[in-house]
């Protein structure tokens, strides 16, 4: 959530970097500059009473000692006139809280400097490629058919059991599922980042924290007797960790991951792009969450974009790194730079992970602070990326790692699965 305080003192940069992002109801500035100017008036005639009633309850205290009951007495009915006076204030004064409160949670993170301009994935900018392109064999096919040949995946199980994507993983498949979540848990503790193994349902309070609701509540599933939320992603209950919480300057940076699986609604997806292991509604992911001094936020986020870049060069899969335009964003993030790995069976791109600075969006919601070396109380940054995510990692291990006697492993997870190939 955007700081009012900025917004009053930026207006127009506010709505220049949210028309950049190709945001349409910048007029909401105006509305948040109103509110917050008729939250400041309220709070100073509330504040100008509450003064005056202490003032008076200080003099009746004083006029009890001497034994002036009767002037104490009438300072006791102009203290109850007082705050008679000031209750309907009161009451205006929340309804107009909750309404600027109401209004900033509508407003999407303003993008960072080097955010490229755009709307679609297609205005994209490539930072870099890496990684070895494979030269499949004859009778290559993609890991839909490659799963069924080697009885590694059931799809139709798990439509039968549940519904479309939500595959069953059998016998070498979930093994090696297994392997790589244990593999991306061992490669983040080493880089410092500790283990946690949070809630798969969050309240409504954590989902709003970091910035799922309101912009995702149609894609989150939802049960409604207990108002909990799945998680779409260990980010939401992992960073919820420190909501409420001011931090010591020394303990900088928190380094946490986690394993989770995720669960996604993904309205009106369908088509060619969601078969197989392209798009499901249950999938799992290994999560880095970092909360940084707002200094080193982007010299963290250059770190974390490293770490996740080595961990697929480990894999031996072609991938490149995006820098996502203004239009691509997601509605939390400054920055984000998504990681894309070839299928070479499907010949085409797909998204693997996604690593963002939000800056101060979510820990001003979540008020997730710190004291810095003049004491002084801050905003920290939050981070986060995957680390990964599983299906399409899967999808091109198996893709792209097939020779005519199977599927070679790369020798990073030989150790994890047991074995050098399936």
């Amino acid at each position: 959530m955007l700081l009012a305080g900025f917004i009053r003192q930026h207006p127009e940069l506010v709505k220049e970097r949210l028309a950049f992002r190709n945001f349409k109801e910048t007029g909401l500035v105006d509305e948040i500059v109103r509110l917050d100017d008729q939250r400041k008036k309220l709070q100073l005639e509330s504040d100008t009473i509450q003064s005056k009633i202490n003032a008076h309850s200080k003099e009746i205290g004083q006029l009890m000692a001497k034994g002036q009951k009767a002037e104490a007495e009438a300072q006791k009915q102009e203290v109850a006139s007082l705050k008679n006076a000031q209750q309907p204030i009161g009451e205006a004064l929340s309804d107009v809280e909750t309404a600027l409160n109401d209004t900033l949670i509508r407003l999407p993170n303003l993008p960072a400097s080097i955010v490229p301009p755009g709307k679609t994935p297609d205005d994209n900018l490539t930072v870099r490629e890496g990684g070895p392109k494979p030269t499949l064999p004859p009778g290559s096919a993609p890991h839909w058919d490659l799963a069924k040949k080697y009885n590694l995946i059931d799809f139709e199980l798990g439509n039968k059991i549940t519904g479309s994507g939500f595959p069953v993983y059998i016998g070498q498949g979930a093994r090696l599922q297994r392997a790589l979540i244990q593999y991306f848990l061992d490669y983040n503790t080493a880089a410092g980042y500790t283990e946690y193994m949070p809630p798969l349902m969050v309240n409504e309070t954590s989902a709003r924290g970091t910035g799922q609701l309101p912009d995702k509540e149609g894609q989150m599933y939802y049960v409604k007797e207990d108002n909990f939320y799945l998680i779409p992603t260990a980010e939401v209950p992992v960073t919820n960790i420190f909501r409420d919480e001011i931090l010591k300057e020394q303990d900088l940076p928190l380094r946490m991951t986690a394993y989770t699986p995720c669960f996604r609604r993904e309205a009106g997806s369908y088509g060619k792009d969601v078969r197989g292991l392209n798009r499901l509604h249950q999938f799992d992911k290994v999560e880095i969450v970092q909360l940084v001094s707002p200094d080193r936020s982007y010299e963290t986020l250059d770190e974390m974009v490293t770490h996740v870049e080595k961990l697929l060069l480990s894999l031996e899969l072609p991938y490149r790194i995006l820098r996502l335009c203004a239009g691509d964003m997601g509605f939390t993030s400054a920055l984000t730079y998504d990681f894309e790995v070839y299928s070479a069976a499907q010949e085409k791109w797909l998204e693997v992970s996604s690593v963002s600075n939000f800056e101060s969006f979510q820990t001003n919601r979540m008020k997730i602070r710190y004291k810095d070396a003049t004491g002084k109380t801050q905003l920290l940054h939050s981070l986060n990326g995957s680390s990964l995510a599983l299906p399409r990692i899967l999808a091109c291990l198996l893709e792209n790692h097939q020779t005519a006697n199977g599927i070679r492993l790369p020798k990073s997870l030989h150790a994890y699965f047991g074995k050098d190939s399936l």
